[in-house]
């Protein structure tokens, strides 16, 4: 039976007309994983009044796009969109079927799978595929974070994972690229709905964005205490930049949660990345790997944090971080200016 699943989905999450950059992440990984089974990549889309995105969802990589356009699809609900994707899945039986690890993600991801009796990897964070087996190689931390599990879904299909935003890297959107859109209906109307949406209330809070700062300078358990750790915060002022930490840090409460990097946190692609007095374990790595350039202080010439970074210096975090701020403040009054182009 598994032999009749083919090709690889990724289900297009969007809101209010926009798609989540992560749907375009998981676009780039899964043109890769299609490549080499030699099958097509398809978007999943759902929503209402949506059909003019299935042009993007092309051409960020989909040779095809699923659309189900229907006035009970507007807003997310787990009732119509389960319905509307085991419809999809088991009418044109994906071997591989990836999504965003959001809330909306991986609610749907789990229902799916459940119904589907098909196995799930939570939080993703590398995909590959076995070839000559046709497996889906979906690696994530475990044990806290101290070592990598590749989990695999040998007996059932589709292969199903959600993956974190921005630990893959969309392709480059080619707008001449040409692709199919097979637009489906769904026999659904507001009556059949168990749950009604009666108001959607957007977070007016003012938050950190790390998600979407171009220069985070983190701190870690290294710099020994809270009043220490205000050295962090003169850095990032020194240099316009957003403050970041480790599950440390904030388990000591010297940050708050939104501001945390790595597995259970957030995970970022920032320009600049300072990682100072923060070991480099992997469940920290994890949410910080890909930023372009990392620069780490760290005493202990042997933390693991120097294996990914592009630049290191050994040596105490307490002495360096005054001197760096010392140096960018005096640069700052003779006229320089911070450019991270």
């Amino acid at each position: 039976m598994m032999d009749e699943n083919r090709g690889v989905w990724v289900f297009i999450e969007q809101n209010d007309g926009k798609i989540e950059g992560v749907s375009l992440e998981l676009l780039g990984a899964g043109r890769k994983l299609a490549d080499k089974l030699d099958v097509p990549l398809s978007g999943v889309l759902l929503g209402y009044e949506i059909m003019s995105l299935s042009q993007e969802v092309i051409a960020y990589g989909a040779d095809q796009v699923y659309v189900i356009d229907h006035e009970v699809m507007k807003d997310y609900r787990t009732e119509s969109y389960m319905k509307a994707v085991i419809n999809l899945a088991e009418k044109y039986k994906p071997e591989i079927f990836l999504y965003g690890a959001t809330s909306n993600g991986k609610d749907l991801a789990s229902a799916v799978a459940t119904d589907l009796s098909t196995g799930l990897t939570a939080d993703t964070t590398m995909l590959d595929v076995e070839v000559d087996k046709r497996l889906l190689e979906a690696s994530r931390p475990a044990f806290g974070g101290n070592i990598m599990a590749t989990i695999l879904c040998k007996k059932h299909r589709p292969q199903m994972a959600t993956v974190r935003p921005k630990v893959m890297k969309a392709m480059e959107p080619d707008h001449d690229r040409q692709g199919e859109v097979i637009e489906e209906a769904i026999a659904l109307s507001e009556d059949d709905m168990r749950t009604k949406v009666i108001k959607i209330v957007k977070d007016v809070t003012k938050k950190v964005n790390l998600a979407d700062a171009h220069v985070v300078v983190a701190g870690g358990k290294g710099m020994g205490d809270a009043q220490n750790f205000q050295l962090i915060h003169e850095l990032a002022d020194a240099i316009g930049a957003t403050v970041g930490g480790t599950r440390d840090v904030v388990e000591a409460g010297w940050l708050p949660h939104e501001q945390q990097v790595g597995q259970t946190g957030e995970t970022i692609t920032p320009k600049v990345y300072f990682a100072i007095g923060i070991s480099g374990a992997i469940q920290h790595v994890v949410g910080m790997k890909n930023s372009e350039f990392i620069i780490a202080i760290n005493k202990d010439p042997d933390a693991p944090i120097f294996d990914v970074a592009t630049y290191g210096i050994v040596g105490d975090a307490l002495e360096i971080v005054p001197k760096l701020i010392k140096e960018l403040k005096e640069a700052r009054e003779r006229g320089g200016e911070m450019s991270y182009v």
